[in-house]
């Protein structure tokens, strides 16, 4: 009896080793569910032929893209930025930027379409400043004025390449310029670079950097004239601004500084809180022209928020510059064919440039634009995009 109970004790291990033998067999035979391969998006460059001056120097062309489609073009002619294509809100990318299809068309004469301006950018009254007790005379390019840098300022020369890579979350583009001493007027030997740097956070950053050997005056921004319904798509009068200032400089008839500080409050200069371009312009004679004092007083910060309704794109705009030249396309007359044929009208785009005050050399209230040897010029803009 007590081997009867053993055997059957045994012969039941035997069954319960053997099942469980067998469901361990078929659960590792049972094919492995790969995960599925996703597609990294990076940010990517790409660098072309644009053309060639008219002393036969060659003119290239990068494009800086990110996972999100925007793009961005930029030649070494001017340190131009000849295109920004920006997706609205049901994802359709459109070039926001006024310019040229074409490298010919920058040749031309117009009114600064997207480049570097310097050394000076703004304007000088009667086109001379005095320096540590010296008067510089510079070129009268604009009435008796002197105007972003004068006749052949940086929007005129061709850049050299330093760098162009795409590496993790960032593609860029590195330029310099070298200003010889006595260039346009202006003295010191100035070494400048500017890096334009797309980010997959849909932003666009440009750093500007300037060292001398002799004590000169410097003011550099980028002249993009903006339309965020799209280049040559009507007027810019509907599109909302917000400028974080409480105060703005008051020009004479030239558009000089007066060298008044006036606040914007109860005047139509008064984007504090957001308000469409073409609510108050008849208020303005000859419309916006004028430098923002910023609330920032030169830290990184929000200087500007554009909104357009249709699109429903925005730009902000972040700087460590004190002031921003608000502009808004008052002589663009269509005279002047851009991209795709479309031809540009008054108030067909506008420009925030952020700067230095104009006529800051003749103004020693003014924040200082003096650069001295040993020290770097280094100042940053950002502009983010992104839709409501």
């Amino acid at each position: 009896m007590r081997r009867k109970v053993w055997v059957n004790f045994i012969l039941v291990v035997m069954v319960i080793f053997m099942f469980g033998f067998e469901e361990k067999t078929v659960i590792s035979e049972e094919p492995q569910a790969k995960p599925e391969a996703k597609e990294e998006k990076v940010m990517s460059v790409k660098t072309e032929t644009f053309g060639q001056t008219p002393d036969g120097k060659q003119v290239d062309l990068y494009t800086l893209t990110d996972p999100n489609g925007l793009r961005v073009r930029i030649t070494n002619y001017g340190a131009i930025l000849v295109s920004m294509e920006v997706p609205d809100k049901k994802g359709n990318l459109s070039d926001i930027t006024l310019g040229f299809d074409t490298f010919d068309g920058y040749l031309k004469e117009h009114p600064y379409f997207g480049p570097i301006v310097g050394r000076y950018a703004n304007r000088i009254g009667k086109a001379k400043f005095t320096l540590n007790g010296v008067e510089h005379k510079l070129a009268a390019n604009n009435g008796e004025n002197h105007l972003h840098g004068g006749i052949k300022g940086f929007d005129k020369a061709v850049w050299k390449l330093e760098d162009i890579k795409a590496v993790g979350n960032k593609a860029y583009v590195k330029l310099s310029y070298r200003s010889c001493d006595g260039e346009e007027g202006y003295p010191g030997n100035l070494s400048c670079t500017v890096t334009y740097t797309l980010t997959n956070d849909n932003q666009l950053k440009i750093n500007y950097q300037a060292t001398t050997d002799k004590t000169t005056i410097i003011n550099l921004t980028n002249h993009a004239y903006w339309n965020l319904a799209g280049q040559g798509n009507g007027d810019i009068l509907g599109h909302e601004v917000m400028l974080n200032a409480d105060n703005y400089t008051p020009v004479d008839e030239g558009l000089i500084p007066t060298g008044e500080i006036r606040p914007v409050k109860n005047s139509p200069m008064d984007f504090t809180m957001p308000m469409t371009i073409g609510s108050r312009i008849d208020q303005v004679s000859g419309g916006y022209d004028h430098n923002y004092v910023l609330n920032s007083g030169g830290s990184l910060a929000l200087a500007a928020k554009v909104y357009e309704p249709n699109s429903e794109r925005v730009m902000e705009i972040y700087t460590t510059e004190p002031g921003i030249q608000f502009y808004t396309g008052n002589f663009l007359d269509g005279s002047i064919t851009g991209k795709d044929g479309k031809v540009y009208k008054k108030h067909y785009g506008f420009c925030l440039e952020t700067q230095h005050f104009p006529d800051s050399p003749n103004k020693p209230d003014f924040p200082s634009v003096v650069l001295n040897p040993g020290q770097k010029y280094s100042t940053e803009t950002v502009h983010k995009f992104y839709t409501k």
